[in-house]
């Protein structure tokens, strides 16, 4: 793997992406990614962003309806599910995500008394048919083009009732080097070894997202971008 300059965004593959032979590879990737996942915090700042629903943008007689957009493993999913019981919040979880070998591991991985669905299908095509409160993506939008980020965002912004957030990654020297350095000693999956250093390089500048918010039209400081530890940036729209 060659290093990357950070002046712009990576069009490398992903191994994830392109090269898996089979579900027992695909899902022994994924268990080492929710490990990766729990050790950088990575569930914290979605759920930060769903304790700050207040009481009138969550439905009267009618559960919470939240979908994860590239759901993967499940493990965000799960995380929230735990938060609405905590919290006595009544949800619909619904995971889509276009593998369906995503579907097939987190429905493994899951408790069945969680009560959360997971969908094979294209996350635009789906949520059209639905009615859905909120929209998430966790560590899924670097996976995409410009073009299609745009897109994506557009799509939140027109079917999400309650609001839409995004956790992905910072584009920075730093993590891209730790986390080559980090996933060797670990001895993680070796498209996990792979695909972290891609995905740093693949993902996110404010500046990137500020430019993609506008090629988007989504109203000019309707969302709230931010930082997060570890190397995090997140963008939160309320209604």
């Amino acid at each position: 793997m060659t290093t990357h300059d950070f002046a712009q965004r990576s069009t490398v593959d992903e191994l994830m992406d392109t090269e898996v032979a089979s579900f027992e590879d695909f899902r022994a990737c994924l268990v080492d990614l929710a490990t990766v996942n729990r050790l950088t915090l990575a569930y914290r700042p979605t759920i930060d962003y769903l304790d700050g629903l207040t009481e009138h943008q969550l439905p009267r007689g009618r559960p919470l309806r939240i979908l994860d957009v590239g759901s993967g493993y499940g493990d965000m999913l799960r995380a929230i599910a735990k938060w609405a019981r905590k919290r006595g919040i009544p949800v619909e979880l619904t995971g889509v995500d276009m593998n369906p070998w995503s579907r097939r591991a987190a429905a493994e991985a899951t408790d069945p008394a969680l009560d959360i669905h997971w969908v094979t299908a294209d996350a635009f095509e789906y949520a059209q048919e639905a009615e859905v409160d909120v929209i998430l993506s966790s560590l899924f939008t670097h996976h995409l083009s410009n073009e299609a980020l745009v897109r994506f965002l557009r799509f939140m912004e027109d079917c999400a009732r309650v609001g839409w957030f995004v956790n992905d990654l910072h584009r920075h020297r730093l993590p891209y080097a730790f986390f080559r350095l980090w996933s060797g000693i670990a001895g993680y999956h070796r498209f996990v070894q792979h695909d972290g250093p891609v995905s740093i390089a693949r993902a996110f500048s404010r500046a990137d997202w500020e430019r993609l918010l506008r090629e988007a039209a989504v109203p000019s400081g309707s969302v709230k971008i931010a930082w997060q530890v570890p190397f995090r940036l997140t963008l939160a729209r309320y209604r």
